[in-house]
Formats: C-alpha cells, sequence, structure tokens
C-alpha cells in the first residue's frame, strides 16, 4: 500500500492562523471588567459604608433646615416688595380720598385749589341765579306800575318805594329838566338825558356782570392747572418706579391713578363753570334788554313833557 502524499493547503493554513489571533486578542478583552459593572460595585459599597455608622445618619436632616442662607434667598423678593410698595405710598384702596392723601404735596395743593375754584363757581351761581331773579322781578313790576303815567312826576310817585333801576332814570331825567329850565332846547336835553342814561345802563351792566370774569378765568384755566398736576404727578411716578426697580402694575397703577385725578378735579371745576358762564351770559343780554326797553319807557315821558313845556310857552306867548 502506497502512503499518501502529504500536501500543504495554503489557505487553510491562512485560515487557521487569522482564527488563532483572532482568539488571542479576545481572550484577554473578555477577561477584564466592564466598566459598567464597576459602578453598581461602588454604588452598592456607598450605602454600606453609611450605614456602619448608625449615629451620623439622623445627622445630616437636622442640619439642612437650619441653614440661614436658604430662609433668607426666600424672604428676599417679599421683603423686596414690601419695600416697593412703601416707596410709591401705594394707598390700600384706589379712592379719590385715599389717593388724595398719597399725592404729592404740589399734588394736593393743586387739588385743592381745583376744589375750591369748583366752590367758588356754585357760589357764584347760586348768588347770581337770585340776584337776576330779583332785580328781573324788580324792574317788571315797575314798568307795570309807569305803564300808565303821563308824565316823568306821575312816574316818580308810582316808583316811590321801588328799588329798580327804572327809579334811577325816572331821577336822571328830571334832574336835566330842572338843570336846563334857562336855556331849553328840546334836541339839547335829549341828548344829555340819553347820555346819562347810557351811564345808568353801563353801571347796571358792571354790577350785573360781576363774578363773570371769575367764570371765565375758572373755566379757561383749570383744565391747565388740573393738566400741571397730573404732569408732576406722573413724573414723581416714574421716579418712583425707577427706584423701586419694578414694574409691577400693583406699583405702577397707583400713582398714575392719582395724577390723573388732578385733571379729573380739573374738569370737575371747568365743565361747570363754562356752562354757568354761558347761561349767565344769556341771562344777563336778556336783563340789559329789559333796562333799555325802561330806558325807552323813560325816554317817552321825558318826551311828553317837552312837549307840554314847548305847548305851554307857545300858549303863553299866544296869550300875551
Amino acid at each position: 500500500m502506497r502512503p499518501r502524499r502529504f500536501e500543504f493547503d495554503l489557505p487553510a493554513f491562512v485560515a487557521m492562523l487569522v482564527l488563532w489571533v483572532a482568539a488571542s486578542v479576545a481572550t484577554p478583552l473578555y477577561a477584564q471588567e466592564p466598566p459598567q459593572a464597576q459602578v453598581p460595585a461602588q454604588q452598592t459599597q456607598a450605602p454600606a459604608q453609611s450605614v456602619q455608622p448608625p449615629p451620623l445618619a439622623p445627622a445630616q436632616p437636622v442640619q439642612v433646615p437650619s441653614q440661614p442662607v436658604v430662609n433668607d434667598q426666600a424672604t428676599a423678593p417679599a421683603n423686596e416688595h414690601a419695600r416697593a410698595l412703601e416707596a410709591m405710598r401705594v394707598p390700600h384702596e384706589l379712592s379719590p380720598w385715599s389717593m388724595f392723601l398719597s399725592a404729592d404735596i404740589i399734588v394736593k395743593g393743586v387739588m385743592i385749589g381745583l376744589a375750591f375754584a369748583s366752590l367758588v363757581t356754585w357760589t357764584i351761581f347760586i348768588g347770581k341765579l337770585l340776584e337776576l331773579f330779583v332785580a328781573r322781578r324788580r324792574l317788571l313790576s315797575a314798568l307795570r306800575r309807569i305803564a300808565q303815567a303821563r308824565s316823568l312826576a306821575q312816574a316818580q310817585a308810582a316808583l316811590a318805594r321801588s328799588q329798580s333801576i327804572l327809579g334811577a332814570f325816572v331821577a336822571a331825567a328830571l334832574a336835566e329838566l330842572r338843570l336846563s329850565e334857562d336855556t331849553f332846547i328840546e334836541t339839547s336835553i335829549k341828548e344829555r338825558v340819553a347820555s346819562s342814561f347810557s351811564e345808568i345802563t353801563k353801571n347796571e351792566s358792571r354790577e350785573i356782570r360781576r363774578g363773570m370774569s371769575v367764570l371765565a378765568t375758572i373755566g379757561s384755566t383749570a383744565p391747565f392747572v388740573g393738566l400741571f398736576g397730573t404732569v408732576w404727578g406722573i413724573m414723581n411716578s416714574f421716579i418712583g418706579i425707577s427706584k423701586a426697580q419694578t414694574t409691577n402694575l400693583a406699583v405702577v397703577a397707583p400713582g398714575i391713578a392719582e395724577a390723573l385725578l388732578a385733571t379729573g378735579i380739573g374738569l370737575v371745576a371747568a365743565i361747570p363753570a363754562v356752562i354757568i358762564y354761558n347761561h349767565f351770559n344769556r341771562k344777563t343780554r336778556r336783563h340789559l334788554d329789559l333796562v333799555g326797553r325802561a330806558a325807552g319807557a323813560i325816554g317817552r315821558l321825558l318826551s311828553r313833557d317837552l312837549d307840554r313845556i314847548r305847548l305851554g310857552g307857545v300858549r303863553a306867548r299866544a296869550a300875551e
């Protein structure tokens, strides 16, 4: 039997060599412990070490609430907010009285001045209402009294106890007639009497319009005075906001509301003043028209007296 001839298989040899090298490299890698396995080992050892000394376990929770730093950080925002509220003088309630008390001294002065102006407005309203009512009633009553009078003497007798302006007209006409007896010129007497009537009418107009200029001043300046108080109050509010370093609505709103209260009071003082001024402006015009009517009535009586004087002179000359 012939022996088999040994044949060298090169690809098989290379494959075996590669497998041997790979096994030799992988064996030490699998022998080592992975890092993930070491972590739980250490973690499991840590509680074991912390459990061994029993006195240390209750000591840790006792020290946590006694740290003052945590309490200061928790209460710091509340203290800062309280200081901001105190700096801004926030009232407990946003009522007009509380806002007035919390306002700046300049704004308070503006509000007090506007409130006084409003009081003056309503005082003038009540006073002028009564004055115009009484003057118109007296003048109408006097005109009814002299409606049937035929001369200035009869009119003066009818107005003996009257305090109306009609009595002043009658007195001025009679005084001019007495002063013009020596130089009797009809046209000149009428001119002089008309001049006296004009002066009496102007004086009556000044008296009846007394206080109207105050109403006009209040109506025109009160809104601007209130606006000045508002601007001043808003300036102070912004200064307080910058000092408090907060834009919280609870801090910003009261200061602005206090400032706007000044404008509101200014409008409350100005609007009635303008309305009352326009009302009495119409009333005074009507009263002065009635005064002109009274002057015309006395002028007609004067003309009749002048006619009688002229006719009496003509008859006297004719009789001579």
